[in-house]
């Protein structure tokens, strides 16, 4: 009989053994992350969280409708909220006063960029955008000081924008007011500038390696295939990437959608460098042609590259740093003034008429003219107020616990700051979720708003702020002069007020007879 019950109670125990420990280690995983990422006092509210992921699934997954998501929240809790991006803690700052206590008056408390598994696989602290410390401090003194000497603020590169804005032209003038898509031709218009000061040259629009490069980029900024209407793409590759910094090193090993982002990433890496190893065969140290042969300089300045940021891999993410933030930002606002001039119809008339006053049609627009047309002026600020580029504007990291509002932020949060909702806060603007030039005018001159921050502000603002500023005013401007941009006949008018930054697939075709 005992022999039948230890018998019983082994095949039991064999059984229930594997069970036992795998629900074990399932409770210790739970608790390990319960106590790694519980809340301290006074931290900032928010949505109850669930293990490892956060609150990840209390969104949408398309990565473009993250900002729409979270003001939910917003209304909820407040002007701090917490929220927990898988296991990454998060604090969403809300309001002009805590933006620029933030972003100013503590600013060197919020200097730096997260450090997440995604990060480290894609930048590794190199670049301009992402990189914290002395690699940013020296990359972006060093990009500044490029521009400069390559014609920022001068006559020289504003004849390039406005050389590039008659390519441009010239290429929607060949649909002959055929109903198309602006998106590819804006995009390569507005590349071409940043192209010549970082390649030392433009492309043509036709030019096969030019498109290969734009298509790399656009796929991987927003995780679709180019010009897909697939949309659950950019969900489940956004998914994918989160989870990625949950559990990075399960997740590098796994098919699915962040390795196709990955590899792209590195298709956009062997591009710049084979364009770094054209300008190895001929470059000229006393006369450099462009930001690869100015790094070149500084690279031979600096030989010990343990001492330095001036090496190759800094060289490549600084180059697609600048070629990213001078391309999409500018070009998705050029393509929302499009379809916002198309929709509203008597706006446009108003630009035109400013134009045929101040600038007629024998010439071509300059900034020089930007004091002398304050509704144009207003008007693309205010496609830049709605069309919304950065929603959550680019992270940072607290880096000593620090104090706000009377919450506690550990060490380590990332911090987002809610331009979505400054931008259409009805305390800040008349008519918040209307397109309205009036935003920006008082007494028929042109208004700076003070919570008005596309570009950020602060020591981590916008480098290529006054670049992209002359850029958006000239090809505005000259595309205004020359055309008139129409819904096309028996479409659909276009919806444009809430959407999100434009993806290629959601820009209607327009016309311009």
């Amino acid at each position: 009989m005992l022999t039948t019950i230890v018998s019983l109670m082994a095949t039991i125990w064999a059984v229930l053994h594997p069970l036992t420990l795998m629900l074990a280690s399932v409770i210790f995983l739970i608790v390990a992350d319960y106590l790694k990422n519980r809340r301290p006092k006074n931290y900032p509210p928010g949505p109850w969280r669930l293990p490892f992921v956060g609150n990840l699934f209390q969104f949408d997954l398309d990565v473009s409708q993250l900002h729409v998501g979270i003001q939910k929240f917003v209304k909820k809790y407040g002007n701090l909220i917490s929220l927990d991006f898988g296991n990454i803690p998060s604090v969403v700052i809300t309001g002009m006063p805590l933006i620029k206590e933030v972003l100013t008056h503590m600013e060197q408390n919020f200097l730096k960029r997260p450090i997440m598994p995604l990060r480290e696989r894609v930048f590794n602290n190199t670049g301009l955008l992402m990189s914290s410390g002395q690699t940013w401090k020296e990359q972006r003194r060093f990009a500044l000081m490029t521009f400069k000497n390559f014609g920022l603020g001068k006559k020289s590169l504003e004849q390039r924008i406005q050389e590039e804005a008659l390519h441009l032209a010239d290429a929607i003038g060949e649909e002959e007011g055929h109903p198309f898509d602006p998106y590819l031709k804006i995009t390569n218009g507005v590349s071409n500038v940043i192209c010549s000061i970082t390649f030392g040259k433009r492309f043509e629009y036709d030019d096969g390696q030019f498109q290969e490069l734009l298509k790399l980029s656009n796929e991987v900024i927003y995780f679709k295939h180019h010009h897909s209407n697939s949309k659950p793409i950019s969900s489940i590759a956004f998914l994918l990437l989160s989870i990625h910094n949950v559990f990075p090193s399960i997740m590098k090993y796994l098919p699915g959608s962040h390795q196709t982002v990955f590899r792209k990433w590195e298709k956009l890496k062997l591009f710049v460098s084979q364009m770094m190893d054209s300008h190895w065969k001929d470059w000229n140290p006393e006369e450099p042609r462009d930001f690869i042969d100015t790094f070149f300089t500084e690279m031979a300045k600096h030989p010990d590259k343990t001492t330095t940021s001036f090496n190759e891999e800094n060289l490549i993410c600084s180059t697609l740093d600048l070629f990213f933030a001078g391309t999409e930002t500018t070009s998705a606002t050029l393509c929302w003034a499009l379809l916002y001039m198309s929709v509203h119809q008597e706006v446009q008339e108003k630009v035109h008429a400013e134009i045929d006053q101040v600038i007629g049609h024998g010439r071509q627009p300059g900034t020089a003219d930007r004091e002398s047309m304050p509704y144009t002026n207003a008007v693309i600020h205010e496609v830049q107020r709605m069309g919304n580029i950065i929603p959550l504007n680019a992270p940072r990291e607290v880096t000593a616990d620090s104090t706000l509002a009377g919450f506690h932020l550990p060490k380590g949060t990332m911090i987002l700051t809610n331009l979505t909702a400054l931008h259409r806060d009805p305390k800040e603007w008349a008519t918040p979720d209307a397109f309205n030039p009036e935003h920006f005018l008082e007494n028929g001159q042109f208004k700076k708003r003070e919570s008005f921050l596309p570009f950020s502000i602060g020591k981590r603002a916008c480098l290529g702020e006054q670049l992209a500023r002359s850029e958006l005013f000239i090809f505005f401007t000259s595309l205004m002069q020359k055309f008139t941009f129409k819904p096309p006949v028996n479409e659909k008018q276009p919806e444009v007020q809430n959407e999100p930054h434009p993806f290629p697939s959601q820009l209607p075709h327009l016309c311009c007879p």
